[in-house]
Order: C-alpha cells, then structure tokens, then sequence
C-alpha cells in the first residue's frame, strides 16, 4: 500500500506533468499561428522518446504520423488549405544478393534458419538488407561475411530487380553483386544460417528453387555470362 509520503510524490509528479503538457500545447498553438502569419507552409515536428506524452496534444492540433526511428517519432502539419506536398516516409526497402563463384566454378550457397516459406530449407544465394547509409557493394561483402566468413572483394553489380507490397507494403530494390572471393574456408554464422558450402555450378543450375524460378534463372545467366567475360556489369565507386 503506498505511504502518504509517496502517494504525495505520485500527485505532485501527475500535477507537474499536467503543467508540462499544458505549455506545450500552449506553446504549439502559439507556433502554429505564428507560423500561419508569416506563411509557413510545412512543419515538421520531431518527439523524442522520452517526450512521447507529447504526441497526443500535436495529433489533436491536427500533426499526421510521418514515419517512426529507434528514439523519435515525426509528425507534420501542412498549414494551406491545398494539397500537402511534403515528402513521403520512406517508400523502399534496399537489398543485396551476392554471387561468388571460385575457380573450380563452385558458388557459394546457404541454407538460411529464418527464410520465407517459399524459400525455407533451400539452398541460396547469400542476401540480405543494406544497413543505413552503407554502400550497396559494402552491404554484398558484409552479408557475405556475415553469414559464410568468407571474404570477398566486389567486381561488379550484374542484375537488380524492383519489387512491390513486400515487407511492410513497402516496395523492393534487390541488387545482385558478383564478388571475388578472397578465401575458401566457411565459418557459418550459426544465429542466422543452418549450413552453407561451394555448391557446383552445375548441381545449382538444377535446384528447384533455382530452375522453378526465372528472375532467378536469368540473374545466374547472366553472371555465368559475366565470369566468362561475355558481359559487362555496372561498376560502383568502391
């Protein structure tokens, strides 16, 4: 049962919050009218975590969801009374698969623990989402990394294909980068991946995720044609 000392404490703590949020709402409003007069347009509102009691009173003067980090949340309020042309959250999700053939024209496969069902216990090609503000051809050579301990150097990016309503309804940027591997012992990483070896090229051709599959099936046409030098790729600025 709380003490009368505490139940003091609790009391004042609500009536200070009270008092913080009142002049916060005082203090929106005044903006907002100020920010009308001087004919402002666009107002983007950024809550810290810590100021989350904060999002409510911006919602009832009118502040829209903009998108959501780790420690914020964005609102924004658009003052004319015609369309709102502030930008979009962010429309897509970025991500990297990474051929690596070695000389005796073996490629680097996995068989990932946590994989969509269409793709659950097959053997594949290493991939992966891009970190923020990471390089594409950087992202290729950590997956790489990540997942088999291979080391790799990039040569070129060799295919990619635009996706949408995928993960979150977002749309998908998917870049195929060929890579160089570096050195031939794998050393899985056993959180994200069941198994992972140097598959022949030939016994790849005929995985049936690989055969029952044509973007697939014209992405590794088109690095074979590659590793034979019968193509060229785009090249980043690594």
């Amino acid at each position: 049962m709380p003490t009368k000392t505490s139940t003091m404490e609790l009391s004042l703590i609500h009536k200070v919050c009270q008092i913080t949020q009142m002049h916060s709402l005082m203090f929106l409003q005044s903006s907002l009218f100020s920010w009308k007069l001087e004919g402002k347009k666009g107002v983007w509102l950024k809550i810290l975590e810590q100021q989350a009691g904060l999002v409510p009173i911006a919602l009832k003067q009118g502040f829209s969801y903009h998108h959501a980090e780790i420690g914020y949340v964005m609102l924004t309020y658009w003052i004319p009374d015609e369309p709102c042309v502030l930008p979009s959250t962010s429309t897509h999700q970025i991500g990297v698969g990474a051929f690596v053939m070695n000389e005796n024209k073996e490629v680097l496969v996995v068989i990932e623990k946590k994989c969509p069902l269409r793709c659950s216990g097959m053997w594949k090609l290493p991939t992966g989402l891009i970190n923020n503000s990471e390089e594409t051809f950087n992202g290729a050579i950590r997956e790489v990394k990540e997942e088999t301990g291979i080391e790799t150097a990039f040569l070129e990016v060799v295919a990619f294909r635009h996706a949408h309503q995928v993960a979150f309804d977002k749309s998908d940027l998917f870049f195929v980068c060929m890579l160089k591997p570096l050195t031939l012992e794998i050393n899985i990483d056993e959180s994200e991946i069941e198994e992972a070896k140097w598959m022949a090229l030939e016994e790849f051709l005929g995985l049936p995720f690989h055969r029952d599959d044509k973007l697939l099936r014209r992405i590794t046409n088109i690095c074979i044609a590659k590793y034979q030098n019968n193509i060229k790729g785009l090249l980043l600025n690594a």
